[in-house]
């Protein structure tokens, strides 16, 4: 059983250069995994669309049936929203994932390494409403009986299958849409809560000092990019962030363990960075001078 684990982890690893050159390494997350996330989300909206329909029962009670269309129709569209808000709005946020994900141990990420942009996360949302709801709507409207809904029944579950399976007959577990936007969706399984990066251990990490102009050079992106590598422990990408770093910031000093120096470097680039926020001086990445 271990060793099937292993090979699976292994099948599914894929290599994940970030513009830097750094490879982080992934691990794609399996067909199983991504529908168990889907289903926990489509129960989170049902709850949400439960809450609606509740609603609008009280608004035509309180309107009347003569109104009852046009509560009927503000009804379907609120859903639409509710469901594609729900994925826009989890996906789109610093752990690009949702509730479902979350609790499933992965995330949505680019394939070319770089951080999720909001085109990505509208184009693999909104492929779903091709991919899943569109079927499942016209399987609901066309249920009855007779030849025309039969067939319709027929094509709606086909079209729902081929999309559903697609993800198995890929290497890359990819949908659709992700295949569209530029995605995958890979392991992020929970963690301990890991000690803070910020604080100072009195360590040879101490022993580095930058000037204001070597902490320039990078923003709040390649912050966060700092604190995957540091907390993945990932040697290789270490010393290639950091030779990047002594690169890009002029530093003299070659002759240093990588760690402990991007550790100061993390230190005192957060302490930057929070520093020009309470001027309202916000630097997104190394672009934003």
């Amino acid at each position: 059983m271990a060793r099937r684990e292993r090979r699976r982890h292994v099948d599914n690893r894929r290599s994940l250069v970030t513009p830097e050159g750094v490879d982080l390494g992934v691990t794609l997350a399996d067909a199983g995994t991504r529908a168990g996330a889907f289903l926990l989300d489509a129960v989170f909206i049902m709850l949400a669309g439960i809450l609606i329909t509740i609603i609008a029962v009280f608004g035509l009670g309180g309107l009347g049936l003569d109104r009852a269309e046009p509560i009927a129709v503000v009804w379907i569209v609120l859903v639409f929203f509710l469901r594609n808000a729900y994925f826009l709005a989890f996906e789109a946020g610093r752990g690009a994932r949702t509730p479902g994900k979350r609790i499933m141990g992965v995330r949505v990420a680019s394939r070319d390494g770089s951080g999720l942009a909001i085109d990505q996360v509208i184009a693999r949302n909104l492929m779903r409403e091709i991919e899943v709801f569109l079927p499942l709507s016209m399987l609901l409207a066309r249920a009855g009986t007779g030849v025309a809904d039969t067939m319709t029944t027929v094509f709606g579950l086909v079209w729902a299958l081929i999309f559903a399976l697609f993800p198995l007959f890929n290497r890359d577990r990819m949908r659709i849409g992700d295949l569209l936007a530029g995605t995958w969706v890979v392991e992020a399984p929970k963690r301990a809560l890991a000690e803070d990066l910020a604080q100072r251990s009195g360590s040879k990490e101490d022993d580095f000092q930058f000037t204001t102009a070597q902490l320039d050079a990078y923003g709040i992106a390649e912050l966060h990019k700092l604190e995957e590598v540091l907390r993945g422990g990932n040697e290789a990408a270490q010393n290639t962030v950091a030779k990047a770093i002594m690169d890009k910031t002029g530093f003299q000093h070659r002759n240093v363990r990588a760690k402990p120096f991007l550790t100061a470097y993390y230190r005192q680039l957060r302490a930057h960075l929070e520093r020009k926020l309470l001027l309202g001086k916000r630097q997104v990445d190394k672009h934003d001078t």
